[in-house]
């Protein structure tokens, strides 16, 4: 198995930034908010929008791919769920070079997916990469060395999310492992406040305006609901994990790990 060298974060932004536009989707008001979904417009400037909302999400990218030099074994798969633009899997393809390992993205969004494929073809196209369009839950997932969910769980109705989960479990090696990227609620209310107002001032240091920052939050709050860093834990000892540790958090986003 050979390995790659870990790369400065910005590069695979940089990559996936030549194919997308600046995020002005919400600077104009809309006389009526629908809710959020991944269009063609929201695939456009998904990497500007992600890298501009989401604290510490450069970070993540860059170290899922020494996160995948641990975990990945050769003749094993790897899923990417909710891969969106292939991110994730570029950084996971591009540390392990095996070509007896295959890496499988699955998203919905039909924007998204063809988006994906054309991303990786250019940056990876040695490797071996699947990428389905279809539900995350509907995927089988066996001979799974390690799965990725980032930012992903957290637009699942809450009654599905265990199942998922548990799928994922069962479908993994021993010894293999899960990364599962969130956005936090807490339950107490001033800590959810402190951290609310951290991550908009974030958004404000990004160049987002009061008016987007308003209209994207109404679009999103009946689509992606997050749940408190107890109920990742808890949901993930139900599933079957009883190796869980938190290794990333930059304000109200964090990534788990999760050992079978």
């Amino acid at each position: 198995m050979r390995h790659g060298k870990v790369n400065n974060p910005a590069n695979k932004d940089s990559m996936m930034e030549s194919d997308s536009s600046k995020d002005t989707l919400f600077a104009n008001p809309h006389n009526q908010l629908v809710d959020f979904a991944f269009t063609d417009a929201v695939a456009d400037v998904f990497p500007d929008m992600i890298r501009r909302s989401v604290p510490g999400y450069d970070a993540v990218i860059a170290l899922l791919g020494v996160i995948a030099r641990q975990y990945i074994q050769p003749n094993s798969h790897v899923y990417d769920l909710g891969c969106s633009l292939g991110a994730s899997t570029l950084s996971m393809c591009q540390q392990v070079q095996d070509s007896s390992v295959q890496f499988i993205g699955v998203d919905n969004s039909v924007a998204m997916t063809q988006r994906c494929e054309k991303v990786l073809q250019r940056h990876a196209p040695s490797a071996n990469i699947v990428i389905h369009c279809a539900d995350i839950e509907t995927i089988d997932i066996n001979n799974a060395s390690l799965v990725v969910i980032n930012f992903t769980l957290q637009f699942l109705p809450e009654s599905q999310r265990l199942t998922l989960l548990k799928k994922v479990y069962a479908g993994l090696q021993k010894g293999g492992a899960l990364v599962l990227s969130e956005k936090l609620s807490f339950p107490k209310q001033a800590e959810q406040h402190q951290y609310t107002k951290l991550h908009y001032e974030f958004k404000r240091a990004n160049g987002y305006s009061e008016l987007e920052i308003s209209q994207k939050r109404s679009a999103l709050d009946q689509v992606m609901i997050p749940d408190s860093l107890e109920t990742h834990f808890e949901r993930l000892k139900q599933a079957g994990f009883s190796d869980v540790s938190q290794w990333f958090q930059s304000f109200n986003f964090v990534s788990l790990l999760a050992i079978k």
